[in-house]
C-alpha cells in the first residue's frame, strides 16, 4: 500500500511595497505632509490611507485618512514624493488608475480625483459609479 502525503509549509507574511494603481501628485503630496506637520503625526508610523467607501449620490465615495494600522494580508503600500500611501485591495479594483491632486483657489480647496474607472460622477466630485 502506497501513501502518498503533500507536505504544506507555511509561508511567512512580509509587508512588500507593490506597484501602486493609485497615483500622488507632487502637489498633494506636499499638502499632505504639511497636514502631517499641523497633526503632529509622526510620518515613520502614520500613512496616507486611500479608499472607497459605499455611499454617496452615484454608489461609492472616495475616503482619504491618515492611518496607523496596515495588514499585508488586505493591503498595498508605498512611497510617492515622501509620503507613504496604502490603498486596501477591494478599494484598489476602483481606483486603479486613479490620480489624487491638490486643487486650491477662492471657490474650491480640497483634495480631488480623477478616476479613469468612473463611469459617473455626482457634481461634488466625492462620490462616483464604476
Amino acid at each position: 500500500m502506497t501513501v502518498n502525503a503533500e507536505v504544506i509549509v507555511p509561508v511567512p507574511v512580509v509587508a512588500q511595497e507593490t506597484n501602486m494603481s493609485i497615483i500622488l501628485t507632487e502637489r498633494a503630496a506636499t499638502e499632505a505632509k504639511k497636514i502631517f506637520e499641523e497633526q503632529k503625526l509622526n510620518p515613520e508610523s502614520f500613512f496616507l490611507r486611500v479608499g472607497i467607501t459605499a455611499g454617496g449620490c452615484s454608489g461609492f465615495n472616495y475616503s482619504l485618512k491618515f492611518d496607523e494600522e496596515f495588514d499585508a494580508m488586505m493591503d498595498s503600500k508605498s512611497e510617492q514624493h515622501g509620503v507613504a500611501i496604502v490603498v486596501d485591495k477591494k478599494s484598489a479594483l476602483y481606483l486603479d488608475g486613479t490620480s489624487v491632486d491638490f486643487y486650491a483657489d477662492l471657490d474650491k480647496r480640497g483634495f480631488v480625483f480623477e478616476n479613469p474607472n468612473a463611469v459617473k460622477t455626482c457634481g461634488c466630485g466625492h462620490s462616483f459609479q464604476a
